[in-house]
């Protein structure tokens, strides 16, 4: 039986001195091991959710409970199985690869001893041991990913919670990154996935939402989204069909 690792209730967010809901009232759930996109164009309302959901921005109204925890009440508890690979690479560029991710896994708690051995490991995965004495400022921007996301799992998160993981990579950057990310979803890892990339999201995810305006306009695994949507033939069509092609510039 499928069990709910993520469950919010009536969760909305609404920015102070503004009269639009940046995410309307959303009752949905996310199932162990599922890798879930979150798709919509720019000022849909992603991030916003997204950071509901890591508990870097309180909500409006709604609950949010992950793995059966409240955040309201057990905040400390969840952020401790919880994963967070931000857009913007969350590095210090005068230290060095392995210096970087030293004091991250410290911030977690890991223990000395263990904690060298899991960054020698995740740099021999993703192909950067032989750069781990080198400082990140150096680094190709597929490499400072690829380090942003070891950065994320050290403590081995139970929820991934990953914001465009290969955006500005190369294509042989963004193939490590995507199947590093493939081995830990089949090792129980949920991933929960926002990319501008359609056919990336269609190929990697299990499950997608698209997201406009604040609120969910479809749902479902891409395949079935595809097939019921009218001379739809990959997922792009399906969310050009529901979030128009106008262009959503801002300044």
């Amino acid at each position: 039986m499928p069990t709910d690792v993520i469950h919010i209730k009536q969760l909305s967010k609404r920015y102070k001195d503004v009269d639009v809901y940046a995410v309307k009232p959303l009752d949905f759930t996310i199932q162990k091991a599922e890798i879930f996109g979150l798709l919509g164009p720019n000022g849909a309302g992603k991030t916003t959710l997204i950071s509901m959901l890591c508990g870097l921005l309180k909500p409006s109204s709604g609950t949010i409970e992950i793995n059966e925890l409240n955040f309201q009440k057990n905040k400390r508890e969840i952020q401790k199985i919880i994963g967070v690979v931000p857009q913007e690479y969350a590095l210090y560029p005068t230290l060095t690869a392995y210096e970087n991710l030293m004091y991250f896994g410290a911030m977690y708690g890991l223990k000395k001893s263990n904690l060298k051995n899991k960054i020698n490991q995740a740099l021999k995965d993703l192909g950067l041991h032989q750069f781990k004495d080198k400082k990140v400022k150096t680094f190709s921007g597929g490499m400072k990913r690829r380090i942003n996301l070891i950065a994320g799992i050290l403590h081995e998160p139970k929820i991934l919670f990953l914001d465009e993981p290969t955006v500005g990579v190369d294509v042989q950057s963004k193939n490590a990154i995507m199947q590093h990310l493939k081995n830990l979803n089949k090792k129980g890892t949920t991933i929960i996935y926002t990319s501008h990339h359609m056919t990336e999201a269609q190929l990697f995810c299990t499950r997608i939402a698209i997201i406009d305006s604040g609120e969910i306009l479809i749902e479902g695994a891409p395949t079935i989204l595809i097939q019921n949507t009218k001379n739809a033939i990959r997922l792009e069509d399906v969310y050009l069909s529901l979030t128009g092609k106008n262009l959503r510039d801002r300044v």
